[in-house]
């Protein structure tokens, strides 16, 4: 395999782990109700809260105010549906980064720009909506996480790129006059 055949299947491999990701995450928003519901019922199925209180007492408070805007306020949730969506539809951006990854560079560098601003929005929006900061630290590891393969995609794009521009050797001698 060539340097550029293994640049575009390393590029491919990130990209698409990076992708799969984010539409997990999207997907996960939908059904929030049920999916509270049942990661309360394994938490103390595993006796969790013998062991990590906090984040038993969290899913309980955070799965109590689904259950009622679920039952009170269903248009909240619709909030979510759009987050889904819109996790859907950025994963579709990088659709262009796998057909051409030189000319749509800008796309895997919006999602590492978009991946560092996690860190802010969580430092200072959570405070605000009363989410413990330790939640906001497993929120700000999807930015943490999430850059790492954009960081290794742009860098095989980068190089790829060294390569498309680089001149091609020649097997000639040149000629002096």
């Amino acid at each position: 395999m060539n340097d550029r055949a293994a640049l575009v299947k390393g590029i491919r491999v990130w990209l698409t782990l990076f992708v799969v990701c984010l539409v997990l995450s999207g997907a996960t928003a939908f059904p929030l109700v049920h999916e509270l519901r049942w990661t309360e019922d394994l938490l103390h199925t595993l006796s969790v809260q013998d062991h990590l209180p906090g984040l038993t007492e969290w899913i309980e408070r955070v799965r109590r105010g689904l259950d009622r805007a679920d039952a009170d306020y269903p248009f909240l949730l619709y909030g979510t549906d759009w987050l889904a969506f819109a996790h859907l539809v950025i994963a579709v951006f990088f659709y262009g980064v796998l057909r051409d990854p030189v000319r749509n560079i800008w796309v895997v560098e919006a999602g590492m720009i978009a991946c560092a601003g996690i860190v802010p929005l969580a430092l200072i929006c959570g405070p605000i909506r009363g989410i413990p900061f330790w939640w906001s630290v497993v929120d700000m590891s999807f930015g943490v996480f999430g850059v790492i393969p954009l960081y290794a995609v742009r860098r095989r794009i980068k190089r790829l790129e060294a390569l498309t521009e680089a001149p091609p050797a020649s097997s000639a001698a040149p000629v002096s006059g």
